[in-house]
């Protein structure tokens, strides 16, 4: 929603190794207002799929960036129900990054003395992708950044839960609505007119997958 007015935003994507059209509303707006259907990976299905890698198990493998204490508490049970060997040093809990400019020196110090090789960063949209990118730049080593947004929210109970079929129906998105909101409705709002815009300036395209 951020990318035409957003040069950092936009800058993190254009230098992703991979980008998911993963909003289920935005494929489904792409497609009413430009007539051109979008190929859609949803972040909770690219995370389903990520924790199946069996390295992700290994203890200190994965670094987990999440937005509250109370994130990390339900996400951690989550995990270790599914036989995950974590506990609360395999975490970061996030502090407000501004809108430009994002940088951590603290998260960059807990990378170069922990080593993880996967970094999985659950916070919100926009924020994540400019801190991915900063971490790619600063932190040595081969190391995996994954943005995955709420998804793991979905999963722990931290965020609505989001049932296969909603997901896979392109339906998590009014889910999230009757969820929350008062915060998630503008959002979506915001997006439709995201969308208008988008019909006017049909010579845009999606980011490549």
């Amino acid at each position: 929603m951020e990318l035409p007015t957003d040069a950092d935003y936009r800058e993190a994507l254009e230098h992703a190794d991979l980008v998911l059209a993963d909003s289920g509303f935005m494929v489904l707006l792409w497609w009413l207002f430009l007539g051109e259907k979008l190929e859609r990976i949803s972040g909770l299905r690219y995370l389903k799929l990520l924790l199946k890698q069996r390295e992700l198990r290994e203890p200190g493998a994965v670094l987990w960036v999440v937005p509250s204490h109370a994130a990390q508490e339900r996400n951690l049970a989550w995990l270790r129900a599914q036989d995950f060997k974590c506990n609360a040093a395999d975490c970061y809990i996030a502090p407000f990054y501004p809108a430009a400019n994002i940088t951590d020196p603290k998260l960059v110090s807990l990378i170069e003395a922990r080593h993880p090789r996967h970094v999985v960063v659950c916070i919100g949209g926009g924020p994540q992708e400019k801190l991915g990118l900063h971490l790619a730049r600063t932190c040595p080593g081969p190391l995996a950044v994954h943005c995955i947004g709420a998804a793991m929210g979905f999963l722990s109970g931290d965020q609505v839960r989001i049932p296969d079929w909603a997901d896979r129906w392109f339906l998590g998105w009014a889910l999230r609505c009757l969820a929350d909101p008062r915060r998630i409705v503008p959002r979506y709002l915001k997006a439709i007119r995201l969308a208008g815009l988008l019909r006017q300036n049909r010579h845009l395209s999606p980011l490549p997958v």
